[in-house]
């Protein structure tokens, strides 16, 4: 089995857990936008990501010897008899992650990618770094750690004053529209034209569409936020935004519980092994984390198929089957978020899962994307530009400063 020893190993790992747990969204975020439904993108995203875990625990988790004291990944998964306390931890850390993801899919629709990525990870650090502190001993740097958990406070603070001024600006952009300004408001112009457009409900009563003039809008106009809103699969703009915001609190307090449950699963530090049981190794708790992951997420997808939210049209699992058209991203966002997660607990492993929540500086990759790829923020007014501006610069100080808070892991 493969273990991380060093300092500089683990930031290694941070940093590209970092590349990758911020750029997976982005993809999801693609599909959503092009119209694709979320449930037919999360049941591709959960299988591979499940395949990520298998691929770490039989490459990482069978290097070197097989001992008592460090079992190798497959001597442990014959033994789940002795290992069923740590197993329902990592379990446990599945579920609440699997909910917090499908949360977040809804939340990119309603605030954006990059406020949502914000406020999720900011909330998470600031619950889970200071559970995961007292979990791991307080192994790492007190007068460091929690200043950058309030760095990440006040990211989620500004995030939340990004995306109330940013929506301020669309509905400004929205009522001076010439196209969509002739007498009512700018909401119920835009409900009147996509209840014109609206698709079928059903997946499988839907039509083949007539071919478009093919027109481009420039970023950051009304017309682009309208043809936008045409497209994607979750309707939701001239929506309430507490609703996105109560979205994602949701998402933020569910990421905010698998991290401590996984080091709970890896660490026992409540002492449910018998004596002379070692811990579950992290690629063991991985494949159970992913495990219940993956079913969690398929049994709640396949639900949403025939009984959705948000407005999402119904779906079948035979409309799934034959829903090629984007298949290869989700099924690609699934490897490469269940790769950025194992970096993220190796790291964790060996220098405190309190440290390695410095990957939740992720909306640095996140808003990159997001401002290259969907022009989120383009025409938009000097104070959300300044709010954005303050909101990154949080993240890269708090990122900084939980890498530094890294500390060498002691038996317990």
């Amino acid at each position: 089995m493969y273990l991380v020893k060093d300092i500089g190993g683990a930031i290694g790992l941070m940093a590209a857990a970092l590349v990758l747990l911020g750029t997976w969204p982005v993809v999801l975020a693609v599909l959503e936008r092009r119209g694709r439904l979320p449930q037919h993108t999360y049941l591709d995203y959960s299988i591979t990501n499940f395949l990520a875990a298998v691929l770490i625990a039989l490459t990482f988790g069978q290097i070197g010897g097989d001992t008592p004291e460090t079992p190798n990944f497959l001597t442990q998964l014959t033994q789940p008899q002795d290992y069923w306390p740590s197993i329902m931890f990592a379990l446990a850390g599945g579920v609440v992650i699997t909910l917090g993801t499908v949360a977040t899919q809804y939340g990119w629709a309603y605030v954006g990618l990059s406020v949502t990525e914000v406020m999720a990870s900011s909330l998470k650090v600031v619950i889970g770094t200071t559970l995961n502190y007292f979990l791991d001993g307080r192994i790492n740097r007190a007068e460091v750690l929690f200043p950058g958990v309030g760095c990440f406070l006040i990211a989620a603070c500004l995030g939340s004053l990004v995306h109330s001024s940013n929506a301020a600006d669309n509905q400004e952009k929205l009522s001076n529209s010439r196209n969509y300004s002739t007498g009512n408001t700018a909401k119920e112009d835009l409900t009147q034209r996509l209840l014109e457009e609206e698709e079928p409900k059903d997946c499988e009563e839907a039509k083949p569409a007539l071919p478009k003039a093919v027109e481009k809008v420039e970023a950051g106009t009304a017309d682009f936020l309208i043809d936008l809103e045409d497209k994607r699969s979750i309707k939701v703009l001239g929506s309430n935004t507490l609703v996105g915001l109560a979205i994602v609190t949701f998402a933020g307090v569910c990421y905010s519980l698998f991290a401590p449950a996984f080091n709970l699963a890896t660490n026992d530090q409540w002492h449910t092994l018998r004596d002379g049981v070692p811990h579950l190794v992290v690629y063991t708790a991985y494949f159970y984390f992913c495990l219940s992951s993956l079913v969690v997420g398929v049994a709640l997808n396949v639900w949403c198929l025939y009984r959705p939210v948000a407005g999402v049209p119904r779906s079948t699992l035979r409309a799934y089957l034959a829903d090629g058209e984007g298949r290869g991203l989700a099924l690609l966002a699934g490897m490469v978020s269940g790769l950025g997660n194992a970096f993220t607990f190796m790291a964790g492993q060996a220098a405190g899962y309190a440290a390695a929540d410095s990957v939740q500086a992720l909306p640095l990759v996140s808003t990159f994307w997001g401002v290259v790829l969907f022009g989120e923020y383009r025409r938009s007014s000097r104070r959300t530009y300044t709010l954005l501006g303050s909101m990154l610069f949080m993240f890269v100080v708090a990122m900084s400063v939980l890498m530094a808070s890294s500390a060498h892991r002691k038996p317990l």
